[in-house]
């Protein structure tokens, strides 16, 4: 009993050990934009015992741009996420029950899976020039059509695989009983697995609002700019506002903990969902 009371604690203390190295450079991102610059580089630091102010949330949102670009990270997030999961979706849903000839639909999918292997940066000169060459370039169409793009193979691979585990004989029933294909997949099969569309989502909504290289290359202008590329963009060579940028990152990073705290029970269902067979 002592081994086991012991090997407990060893547990907890680990677990709590990897909560705090995760949490603290959160925890010191919030306190920064929350301290007056003299406290910012107080030593010893200042955890708890400061005076907070909201100046550095006033100046990020109220003179300066920092709220064109949480609007636009929002938009292009959204849609991006929306126009990956609705073609996606399809895209795995035939995959998983259509077969091709030669097996044509198993390469496919590694095929699909495989534009995710190149390094983005590779990518970064053509896409520029293409969207150069159809005036898209310094717009929020652009992105959302390469945050599209880069996030569909992922989509595809990760429903298909949910697709795979619902019994046919589900959809098939309700076939026999006068529904349409698109009908089924509506009425039965996508209410199988939202648990899955729920953690793909998230995913892929995570993937669109920290994307950093392409919104930097294709956009120039704040009506066009991400979030990320606006906070990086007040790093100058004259000066670095600490708090401004830790007020920013910390309300960019609330629209995305609040949308995987509404889902979470769908998330953690979705991410084990197949991995156990009854």
């Amino acid at each position: 009993m002592r081994k086991d009371f012991v090997t407990r604690i060893l547990r907890y203390a680990l677990a709590l050990a990897a909560v705090v190295v995760a949490v603290a450079p959160v925890y010191w991102m919030m306190t920064i934009s929350l301290k007056k610059e003299i406290d910012q580089f107080s030593m010893p630091p200042k955890w708890v015992a400061f005076n907070p102010t909201l100046a550095h949330y006033a100046d990020a949102f109220g003179t300066r741009s920092f709220g064109q670009y949480l609007l636009t990270s929002v938009i292009v997030s959204l849609l991006a996420t929306a126009c990956a999961m609705l073609l996606g979706t399809l895209a795995a849903y035939a995959l998983s029950h259509f077969r091709l000839p030669r097996r044509l639909d198993k390469h496919f999918a590694l095929w699909i899976l495989s534009t995710r292997m190149f390094p983005p940066i590779v990518t970064v000169i053509p896409l520029f020039l293409m969207m150069r060459d159809v005036r898209l370039l310094d717009t929020r169409l652009s992105l959302v059509i390469v945050y599209t793009a880069f996030n569909l193979p992922f989509v595809v691979w990760m429903m298909r695989g949910f697709f795979g585990e619902i019994p046919r004989e589900l959809e098939e029933a309700a076939r026999v009983d006068g529904d349409s294909r698109l009908g089924a997949l509506w009425r039965v099969v996508l209410p199988l697995v939202a648990p899955g569309l729920a953690a793909t989502a998230v995913f892929c909504l995570i993937i669109s609002w920290n994307e950093f290289l392409f919104a930097l290359v294709l956009t120039q202008t704040d009506a066009a700019m991400t979030l990320p590329v606006g906070i990086a963009g007040r790093v100058t060579q004259y000066e670095i506002k600490w708090g401004v940028m830790s007020a920013a990152a910390t309300v960019a990073m609330m629209p995305i903990l609040v949308f995987a705290l509404a889902v979470q029970r769908y998330l953690v269902r979705g991410l084990s969902l197949g991995a156990v067979k009854g």
